[in-house]
């Protein structure tokens, strides 16, 4: 029996395990080992918009946010969209997550959930939440790229991912790359791996929604015809 979307999608996140070290002051949360319901409301996204075999691009955030998909195992998606946009309610968690605003916002003006997920497929190069531990002792997100060293550690293991995630069956010839730092990341391991024919690169969501809201729907707009050009 061939394997669908979903079945992939849930597999890859089933086995999702990060156990290289990272240096001092980071570390990573996997939400699918630390909190059960996540591994469940997961498999409930991904069998409900992806239990099919359709090709679909790829578009690659940073990595998901403690408040994100570092709860919901869904990227861009905290538990407030995840209830009232896909229909899924999350019991152990209520979380807000700035990216998520703009996301859903953008999703809904495409032409709702089930379009754009018949369409793409979000994830990031290195698909878990990443955390560094401020001054007074409190925990933070965190990039991959914030620090050198950060970089170093997990650069193998984001090229895996990436191969994983197109495995999945994406189309390689286009990608969406969100973030422009980001982008000079991914596109220094693409130069070097050669997964991507052509990277086309967005603003970050938190970018819009943190420094330009005023603007807000014309990003929704760019993001629209830069997405939905071939399609």
């Amino acid at each position: 029996m061939q394997k669908t979307f979903a079945n992939k999608v849930i597999a890859f996140n089933k086995y999702l395990q990060f156990n290289d070290k990272l240096p001092h002051g980071f570390k990573v949360l996997n939400p699918f080992i630390e909190n059960p319901e996540t591994m469940q409301v997961m498999q409930a996204f991904y069998t409900k918009f992806y239990n099919d075999n359709l090709q679909r691009k790829f578009i690659i955030g940073i990595n998901p946010s403690r408040h994100g998909a570092g709860v919901t195992g869904v990227p861009f998606t905290d538990t407030k969209h995840l209830a009232a946009d896909c229909g899924i309610t999350m019991q152990s968690a209520y979380t807000h997550e700035v990216s998520a605003v703009f996301m859903y916002d953008m999703i809904n003006s495409f032409g709702g959930v089930v379009n754009f997920y018949q369409s793409f497929y979000i994830n990031s190069p290195f698909p878990l939440a990443i955390v560094r531990q401020a001054k007074n002792g409190q925990w933070l997100n965190a990039n991959y790229y914030d620090d050198k060293k950060l970089f170093a550690a997990v650069k193998n293991f984001m090229i895996q991912a990436l191969q994983q995630h197109i495995s999945l069956g994406l189309a390689t010839d286009e990608v969406f790359i969100l973030g422009k730092k980001n982008a000079t990341f991914i596109t220094a391991i693409n130069d070097e791996c050669k997964l991507f024919k052509k990277l086309t690169v967005l603003e970050h969501p938190r970018y819009i929604q943190q420094y330009q809201s005023k603007n807000k729907q014309w990003y929704i707009e760019k993001y629209i015809k830069t997405l939905g050009k071939n399609w």
